[in-house]
């Protein structure tokens, strides 16, 4: 199968590239291709031809968001939007990743697909608006709703906790915000496995096992990597942000086909051998 990847250069960009096998890959990143302009999409799409588009490229400045809404749109709703459409003109489907921001957190139990999504960031009201541009523009679209992903040439979470624990010994991480870590490799093979299935619609593939708060996620890394450091429980209240996140961002999946993605536990063991390799 012929696929177009967009976000290249990102974790699961990258991530993407290494699972897809036998499928013939042309990945692209910001600097090869602008996905805001409805001209250049269009144009890469006529000339690479691809079966299927898998748009990796995301704005992920959670809390800049809120100050540069216009971005955050166009990155994350309006790129996503072209794409669809330049997919639909040559009969390609597309595959759009979302985020577990679209949802407030405050159901307390994991959400599935049919949930009501309710965004309380300018950057979940972004991608809620990318969800839905897409499925508007391409009938032939999986949107797929992912959580805290991480890799080990990544940036983020697991990269800022691991240099913070080589100099300290205790670090706070935040304890009541609950959600699915998710590794990037498990995420993509997650991703071809659905293309292939020409099941379109909306999936949640995250990080499988019991929801994981972020210290949880944090004492898992450190304990993985042999780690003399120890995550002590902080309240959110503590670590003021400009943007609101979701105080439960749990998903599970109730579609068809139910792909379950490993344990996220066994993600954080993967990650530091790859780290220490």
């Amino acid at each position: 199968m012929k696929l177009l990847v967009t976000g290249a250069s990102g974790q699961l960009g990258r991530q993407l590239q290494r699972a897809a096998g036998s499928h013939v890959v042309t990945a692209v990143d910001h600097h090869t291709l602008d996905i805001c302009s409805l001209t250049a999409v269009r144009e890469a799409v006529r000339a690479y031809r691809p079966e299927v588009v898998i748009n990796a490229a995301a704005y992920n400045q959670v809390d800049r968001a809120e100050t540069e809404p216009e971005i955050a749109f166009a990155v994350n709703a309006l790129g996503p939007r072209n794409l669809a459409l330049a997919a639909a003109e040559i009969g390609a489907a597309i595959v759009h990743v979302s985020s577990d921001y679209v949802f407030n957190g405050r159901k307390g139990t994991p959400y599935h697909e049919f949930d009501t999504p309710d965004p309380l960031s300018v950057y979940g009201q972004s991608k809620l608006a990318g969800e839905r541009a897409v499925a508007q523009a391409n009938s032939r679209h999986y949107v797929v709703r992912t959580a805290w992903v991480y890799e080990p040439h990544g940036h983020g979470f697991a990269h800022t906790m691991c240099r913070l624990a080589a100099t300290q010994r205790e670090v706070r991480v935040v304890d009541d915000q609950f959600g699915s870590p998710t590794a990037a490799e498990d995420l993509a093979q997650g991703i071809l496995k659905l293309v292939e299935s020409q099941a379109y619609g909306t999936f949640h593939l995250a990080g499988g096992g019991a929801p994981a708060s972020w210290r949880e996620f944090a004492a898992a890394l450190f304990e993985a990597l042999s780690l003399d450091c120890v995550a002590v429980p902080a309240s959110s209240a503590e670590f003021v942000r400009p943007a609101p996140r979701p105080a439960y961002g749990v998903l599970t999946s109730w579609q068809e086909p139910r792909i379950q993605l490993p344990d996220w536990r066994d993600g954080v063991v993967r990650f530091a051998a790859a780290v220490r390799a």
